[in-house]
């Protein structure tokens, strides 16, 4: 499996002169573009419905649970990153840390996973789960990762959207009133003037 792995990595890991176009939207996808899950989150639940208010709790509990279990894995069973071992190129500084699985992509896609298992989140929820194919290829292109951090990324990303959809009774109500609260004392004056939803 180790040899398949490396094998796929240097397949799709930047050669040693990288065309410059690519390097560049690498760094886009693989550095940049986690900043839209906060941003779909944050506009989802200002301007959005209840329902839809409830659907991000639930998507951030999913992204939250991911990265914790990752974290644990990470630390029960540090795996090295290519640049640890000095396989193929690496164009960008990362912290030497464990790779498996990746932190990066188990958060974009538990929330991903987590709203496509919702009606009126679903269309976000495919964009974000076809979106983390060309992040990991990004990823392991600038040399942070190998492609089974990606799937073990994948997998755990996928539980954890399961769980916490599953188990969402158990919390739930609870953080959406605490959340709701908080939303109403400190967005008052923009509730009044119709800027976004009470």
């Amino acid at each position: 499996m180790a040899r398949f792995d490396y094998a796929f990595f240097l397949w799709l890991n930047a050669p040693e002169h990288p065309n410059t176009l690519a390097v560049k939207l690498a760094v886009v996808l693989a550095e940049r573009l986690i900043w839209a899950i906060p941003l779909l989150i944050g506009i989802c639940w200002l301007r959005g419905s209840g329902t839809t208010r409830r659907g991000m709790l639930v998507a951030t509990a999913s992204g939250m649970l991911g990265l914790l279990v990752s974290q644990v894995i990470g630390l029960a069973w540090p795996h090295p990153r290519p640049f640890m071992i000095g396989l193929g190129h690496t164009l960008i500084a990362h912290v030497a840390d464990s790779s498996f699985p990746s932190d990066h992509l188990t958060l974009w896609w538990a929330v991903g996973f987590s709203l496509l298992r919702q009606r009126r989140t679903r269309s976000a929820g495919v964009a974000l789960a076809l979106l983390g194919a060309p992040i990991a290829w990004a990823r392991i292109y600038l040399g942070v990762h190998f492609p089974l951090d990606m799937l073990g990324a994948a997998v755990v990303a996928a539980l954890s959207a399961w769980l916490t959809w599953r188990e969402a009774r158990w919390y739930l109500r609870p953080i959406f009133r605490l959340a709701s609260g908080i939303h109403r004392s400190f967005l008052g004056r923009l509730i009044a003037r119709g800027w976004v939803r009470e």
